[in-house]
Parts: structure tokens; C-alpha cells; sequence
């Protein structure tokens, strides 16, 4: 799907084709991203799921790495929709062969659905699943927030080139992919509920000396340990939820927490711009990150340390 997806983006020249595709983009991503990927991880490995999940999500970050250099390749040598058009192509002859290979993990054709469903009905009326919700939401609003405004914070009111602001966005993004595997090394040997909280701290404390520090050394240290955080966040929700909830469940409230975690991303930026466009500076919008990225620490605090629905 999301091949085809794109191979159509590259072809169509109407509105309504362009919803029609990329809707199935989104489609593709749903049911060929990450949701399919950490149920299968959870349910394949249990004593080193935590090393299995980093070193999955450290094909994510250097796929992520790869592909905008590839692109550019593409469009300058062929023009955008020629581009999208191979870049379709390259998904379906790459991902699609290892999709076929993938097998589900030993003894999961022996769940039976009615334990499922019991698990799943007390799961939704758990103290715990609401945390998870407000921790995943208040850390990926907090991360995605930054993200989405550091290399305009960084040109706009620090002056700095596109240069030295792609620069520094570099370390976060390259420590991001120490942080997946460094935090998933971690959740094998602590508890995963101590690891999530290091990591919601970490980008924490993190952001102001981005934002509010004007001395470049600081700057450059804090996007290092901000990369490690955003490296580990989204890889320790999984991790968390299959701890607490098992993997029998864990594709139905990954899904929740997703959707959930989806409407914190998109709001997030939106939010801190609209602090910066009415403030003056990003002084507010930085202690709106920094207080989501708490909030998401206090509720992880509230979690519990083994699985909840037995």
C-alpha cells in the first residue's frame, strides 16, 4: 500500500487523487510501521525485547538518515514525481520480500479470544492505561514540539546559518539513534518503568538549555541528550505496555496509544509557533515543553512495575 501510494503521488495531478493516495500512504504506514512491528518484536522476544526493540528502531533512524539523501538524488536527477514514482518502487522490492518472511511468534495461534477480551475490557478500565495514555501523549507532545521548532528557534531569534542550525540538528538526530539502542539495553536490565521515567527526564531537562542557554558548547551538549530521550521515547511505550498489559492485547492498545500519541504530535508545534507568534520569543513555548515533558513523568511515576491484567 504505502509503495502504491506513492507510485500514484507521482502520477496524479487532481485534488481528489491526491487525498485518495495519500490516504493510503497513511493506510500503508499504519499497517507496515511501527504498530505491526512492536507487536511482532513483543511477542517474539521476551528477556531481550528490550535490545531487539532498539536495535529495530535503530533500522527506523538510519533508514530515516538515508532516505532524505536518496530523495534528493532522485528529484534532481529525475524530478519530483519521477522520484516519488522510484521511491514506490524501492519500497515494494525492498520492504516487501522481508514482509513475506516475517512469521509470527511460537504459540500465538493458542490465544484464545475470550481471555483476550477479558484482559482487554479490564486494560481499558485500568488507572494504568490512562497514565500510559497521558505520559505518551505529554512526552511525544514535548518532543515532537521541539523538534518541530528547533531549527526555526535556532535561525529566527539565535541568527545562527542554516549551516550551523542543520549542524546541531545533526547531534540530536545522531544521538537519537544511540538512544534507541542505549534504552533498550537498559529496559532488559532495569525496570522498564524507571528507564521510561530517565528517559521523559532526560528531554526535560534537556529543552531549556536548548532554548534559553546562548553559548554554543550548551547547546550542542543539550541536543546530545535530547537525541538520546527522543531515540528512547517512543521505543519505551511499547515496551511499557507489553510489561503492564502482556502481548496477548498489546496490538489493540498500541493502536489506542498511537492514535492517542498521534493527536499530541500534531497539536504540539502548532502550540509552541502559536506561543512564539504571540509572545515574541520561545521563552513560554519552551516551558510549555518542559512542563509536558514532567507532566509525563509524574504520570509515569504512577505506573506499575509489573504486568496489571493477569
Amino acid at each position: 500500500m504505502a509503495g502504491a501510494a506513492l507510485i500514484g503521488l507521482g502520477c496524479i495531478s487532481t485534488l481528489p487523487w491526491f487525498y485518495l493516495f495519500y490516504s493510503l500512504n497513511a493506510l500503508g504506514y499504519l499497517c507496515g510501521g511501527p504498530l505491526p512491528c512492536q507487536v511482532l518484536l513483543s511477542r517474539w522476544f521476551a528477556k531481550s525485547r528490550g535490545k531487539a526493540m532498539g536495535f529495530a528502531y535503530l533500522g527506523i533512524g538510519l533508514g530515516g538518515a538515508i532516505v532524505p539523501w536518496i530523495s534528493h538524488l532522485f528529484v534532481s536527477r529525475l524530478g519530483w514525481q519521477m522520484a516519488l514514482r522510484a521511491l514506490g518502487v524501492l519500497v515494494i522490492l525492498i520492504a516487501l520480500p522481508f514482509a513475506l518472511f516475517v512469521k509470527e511468534a511460537p504459540g500465538q495461534t493458542t490465544i484464545r479470544p475470550g481471555n483476550t477480551s477479558a484482559d482487554l475490557k479490564r486494560a481499558f478500565k485500568s488507572l494504568s492505561l490512562a497514565l500510559l495514555i497521558v505520559g505518551s501523549m505529554c512526552s511525544i507532545a514535548a518532543v515532537n514540539g521541539t523538534q518541530q521548532n528547533l531549527k526555526l528557534f535556532l535561525s529566527i531569534d539565535r541568527h545562527y546559518s542554516q549551516h550551523d542550525a542543520a549542524q546541531v540538528f545533526s547531534f540530536v538526530l545522531a544521538f537519537s539513534i544511540v538512544g534507541r539502542v542505549l534504552m533498550g539495553w537498559l529496559a532488559d536490565r532495569w525496570s522498564t518503568k524507571y528507564v521510561m521515567l530517565l528517559i521523559y527526564l532526560l528531554v526535560a531537562v534537556s529543552i531549556p538549555f536548548m532554548f534559553l542557554e546562548d553559548r554554543g558548547i550548551l547547546t550542542t551538549a543539550s541536543a546530545a541528550i535530547f537525541g538520546i530521550g527522543l531515540g528512547g521515547d517512543y521505543m519505551i511505550i511499547p515496551l511499557m505496555t507489553a510489561e503492564i498489559f502482556g502481548v496477548e492485547i498489546l496490538g489493540r492498545l498500541m493502536g489506542v496509544l498511537l492514535a492517542a500519541g498521534g493527536v499530541a504530535e500534531a497539536l504540539a508545534p502548532w502550540l509552541i509557533g502559536h506561543l512564539r507568534d504571540s509572545m515574541g520569543s520561545y521563552f513560554a513555548g519552551c516551558m510549555a515543553l518542559v512542563a509536558m515533558a514532567l507532566l509525563g513523568a509524574v504520570a509515569v511515576l504512577g505506573l506499575p512495575n509489573r504486568r496489571s491484567v493477569a
